[in-house]
């Protein structure tokens, strides 16, 4: 396989096992965290009305999945691309941060976890991604 249609095809990869591991951690969070009394996550609507019942803790599983998810599509994408691995995770990390940012103007949250999610669940993890992917030489 030429180098540019292995790197399109980690760049690929990444997205798609990144956001695979987002919505599985998304799918998994009301059962280990159940969501307050009387809020409606079903909805955009319902949820911007009952946020204000959300405490810190319900907001762990939703960074976990940015997070692990970045880290994921990240890895793979360093682990998969021929050249430039570490150039590849990070972009990873900014991709799944545009990503990041697009769903602070539609889904509501607390300008804390805005500003943590968004510092600190993408960029670093595509740099931790590709750190992750080096593989180790014989000595």
């Amino acid at each position: 396989m030429s180098p540019l249609l292995r790197n399109i095809f980690a760049v690929m990869a990444g997205i798609i096992l990144g956001n695979a591991v987002n919505m599985v951690l998304i799918g998994l969070s009301p059962s280990v965290i159940p969501p307050p009394a009387g809020a409606d996550t079903t909805t955009m609507e319902g949820l911007a009305a009952t946020i204000h019942l959300f405490e810190p803790k319900h907001f762990l599983m939703p960074f976990l999945a940015h997070a692990l998810g970045t880290l994921a599509g990240a890895f793979a994408a360093a682990k998969l691309a021929t050249t430039h691995k570490q150039k590849f995770a990070i972009g990873m990390g900014v991709f799944f941060l545009l990503l990041g940012i697009t769903a602070v103007f539609m889904i509501p949250a607390p300008m804390w976890f805005n500003i943590t999610d968004l510092v600190l669940a993408y960029v670093p993890m595509g740099v931790l991604g590709g750190w992750l992917a080096r593989t180790k030489k014989a000595v």
